[in-house]
């Protein structure tokens, strides 16, 4: 089965990406993972990649594109694929669904989680970190113990003017990206509110998986 995975930073995508990987045996595939990889890598693309990051631009699609394309003609992608953080623009998922027809393939389904954006600002700006064990706890949904509380800190990406940043330009792209996939029929809608086992039914009943959850 050959999906795609969309939702917005906090909305528990990668969560449920492993439930989907685990329940199939497919493999996940993150566009931030293959970019970091090959420039840690130094291959050629990676050192495209670079050049980029080097002059504070934008990477274009067609070298996104590129590095997608590579890791799909892999092997383990033959009996599917969960694609996570890809596509992000309209070009992208224009480009993809002709990438995969040239190879006589195509997506099987696509799957939002949704999440409202006051909820996703509640869950993340209230994360804080224990420096000394790593632990994270939330200041409402699980507070830390008294005696650790003041040595908490929060991730500088967690406050609520990032964060606001990061859903506004995530609304933004997939603002043309969902639509496109709901006029080819392939988009399911997940209500991403409950607790990960409730989320992670729905993902997989979505998908008619539900007997292979193993719970």
């Amino acid at each position: 089965m050959n999906l795609i995975l969309l939702g917005a930073p906090g909305a528990g995508k990668g969560t449920q990406a492993e439930a989907i990987t685990r329940a199939l045996g497919i493999p996940q595939i993150s566009t931030g993972d293959l970019i970091r990889a090959a420039i840690r890598e130094q291959t050629p693309l990676g050192r495209e990649f670079q050049s980029y990051a080097n002059a504070g631009a934008l990477v274009p699609d067609g070298l996104v594109n590129r590095i997608v394309e590579d890791r799909l003609s892999q092997p383990d992608c033959n009996g599917g694929f969960l694609l996570d953080g890809f596509p992000r623009t309209l070009a992208q998922a224009e480009w993809l669904t002709g990438a995969l027809a040239a190879a006589g393939r195509r997506i099987d389904r696509v799957l939002l989680v949704e999440v409202d954006d006051a909820v996703i600002l509640e869950r993340i700006t209230g994360r804080r970190s224990d420096p000394e064990t790593g632990r994270v706890y939330h200041v409402t949904f699980d507070p830390p113990p008294a005696d650790v509380a003041a040595r908490l800190v929060q991730r500088p990406d967690d406050t609520e003017a990032v964060l606001t940043k990061r859903l506004r330009e995530y609304h933004e792209k997939t603002n043309q990206v969902v639509p496109y996939y709901e006029r080819l029929g392939l988009l399911s809608r997940i209500d991403g509110l409950g607790s990960v086992p409730e989320v992670r039914q729905r993902v997989l009943g979505a998908l008619g998986v539900e007997h292979r959850t193993g719970g």
